[in-house]
Formats: C-alpha cells, structure tokens, sequence
C-alpha cells in the first residue's frame, strides 16, 4: 500500500522541525506521547506495513511532500545503524550521526563525543549478545525532517545476567547532502514480565 502524499503544509517548515527534535529529546516524554505530539501537527495518514516474512523488520510510512523512496531510505538508514553496532563497526555506526546528535539513553543526555566514549562500545557488545527483535518502524517524512519509532524485544544474557527486556526507540533525522543522517536519539527499554505474571 503507497502512503497518501498530501500538500498542505510547507514541506521545511522550522515548525517540524523544532516539534520532531523537541519531541525526541524530551526524556521525561514517552514515545507515545512524542508519537502524538508530531501527530497532531497535520492530518496524518499513515499505512503500516508488518515485517516481511524473514526479514523481521515492517515499514510504516507517513509522508506529506515526498514519496515512499525518502521513507524507504530513511529506514535504511536507521536499519544501517543497528546493523553497524551489531558488526561491531563503530566508525560506520559514528559516520550516520550529526555531528550535534543528542542521544537519550538510560535516563542521560550524551553529545556525539560522549556517546562514543561512554556508551557506543557497551551498546556494540550488548547487541553481538543479546539476541533482539526489532519490530515494525514507523517512519514520518516533512521535507527535509524525519523521524522513525520501533519497538524490541531482546532475550538473553550479557555481563553475567539474564536480559528479558522491550524496548522502544525514536530516531529524528535529516536528510544532508551525505544522505539521511541522524540528529537525535531516545532509546527506552523495561524488564519484560513473565508469562502469566
């Protein structure tokens, strides 16, 4: 199904982009409420697509002045990212953020800097670990902005301890001269309970 690509508003406007970085870096924000907020800027349409079978990632596109092949390639970009810290290749994984991306994770801020000396290396040898499921992105295009929301599972042990975790995810973006590149990320996870607890 083609996402319905409507023109009612300017497609650089500064308004989403002030709402798309503001909802990713809000911490104290759920995703939900971040997904409502930038849903509320313009009458959305969106068509969600489930993981394809074996490939175990969906695509939801949503866009307003560009076509499905800026959807498309933002996902890539998100989906070259995790595959890059899955690889252990940190330099490709650094080479797809801003140089002012703002990474949210385990309830701190990080600059580029300090995401590549405090968390990057950890983040690359909990995802060689721990197997994860990443399940449908949802991806939303405004001209030049665009940010993408999934959801995980991730099931195994790292550092000595079982992990039976969900998480979730959004990424904002920008398309740059190099390509969609990323400007901010939030990631969220909480311990899965178990079954029938």
């Amino acid at each position: 199904m083609r996402p319905t690509v409507t023109t009612s508003y300017t497609a650089r406007s500064p308004r989403y982009v002030r709402a798309a970085t503001a909802a990713a870096v809000l911490g104290a924000m759920s995703l939900m409420a971040a997904t409502r907020l930038i849903a509320a800027l313009g009458d959305e349409r969106l068509s969600e697509h489930p993981p394809a079978p074996g490939k175990g990632v969906g695509l939801a596109v949503s866009s307003r002045n560009q076509g499905t092949a800026d959807s498309a390639a933002v996902a890539a970009t998100v989906d070259r990212f995790h595959k890059a810290v899955a690889a252990g290749d940190s330099a490709l994984a650094l080479s797809l953020l801003t140089s002012d991306v703002v990474v949210l994770e385990s309830g701190g801020m990080e600059t580029r800097d300090e995401f590549r000396a405090r968390h990057l290396a950890a983040d690359i040898a909990f995802a060689q670990a721990v197997k994860s499921e990443r399940g449908q992105v949802r991806v939303t295009v405004r001209g030049d902005v665009a940010w993408a929301a999934s959801t995980s599972t991730s099931a195994g042990e790292y550092r000595g301890r079982q992990v039976n975790s969900s998480g979730a995810e959004l990424m904002v973006l920008s398309r740059t001269p190099q390509g969609w590149r990323i400007n901010a990320i939030h990631w969220s996870s909480r311990a899965r309970r178990p079954a029938g607890g």
